[in-house]
């Protein structure tokens, strides 16, 4: 883990993305205050668009280790995202190695960004989850901040929205601890709040 790198990029890149966010896109941040200010904490929540990470690092000071696909290692991105802290992905294959340096960083207490679909959204649907986030929940016993993205990143439309949830204990039913998260996202995705954290 190269730390220092990290903080470096992460101290040049993070106020520029937030001022083109807010400038450009002004997306609406609801419950900022269920992440934590210090300590392991996983994010976890629906992926609409490959700007949903330069969304998630405009709402938080906080380093965020996104687990991202393997492709983006390719070339000289590699030297970028390598010093970026994020955590490569092989999608094709059980992803051994992924999950245990995701679970190096939270050992570390750092914060962990994924996206349990895998992918982006196709027409807006959601997909349906895998099950690596509850797993190194469970763990590393940290616990989940789920967030939902609504919204279009269309420029000064103002309907963009990203809204972070109460923090979710992960219990040892891994599969139907995977069934809850997918409900509380989905339940607040489509505005049914009588279903949210069940």
């Amino acid at each position: 883990m190269n730390n220092k790198n990290e903080a470096i990029l992460y101290k040049i890149t993070r106020p520029i993305i937030t001022f083109l966010f807010k400038t450009f896109f002004t997306p609406k941040i609801v419950g900022i205050e269920n992440i934590p200010t210090k300590g392991r904490i996983i994010l976890a929540g629906n992926h609409t668009s490959n700007f949903d990470c330069l969304l998630l690092i405009s709402c938080t000071k906080r380093p965020i280790h996104f687990l991202a696909k393997k492709e983006l290692w390719k070339g000289p991105k590699k030297i970028i995202f390598s010093n970026m802290g994020l955590i490569p992905v092989d999608r094709k294959n059980k992803n051994h190695d992924a999950l245990v340096t995701a679970e190096e960083y939270l050992d570390n207490e750092m914060l962990i960004g994924i996206f349990p679909e895998g992918t982006t959204e196709k027409e807006g649907k959601m997909l349906p989850f895998k099950i690596g986030a509850v797993k190194m929940a469970y763990d590393k016993n940290t616990r989940i901040v789920p967030f939902v993205i609504k919204g279009k990143y269309k420029l000064f439309s103002k309907n963009l929205t990203i809204e972070f949830l109460n923090q979710i204990e992960i219990k040892s039913d891994l599969d139907k601890e995977l069934k809850r998260l997918e409900k509380i996202i989905y339940s607040k995705m489509i505005g049914d709040d009588n279903n949210v954290n069940i």
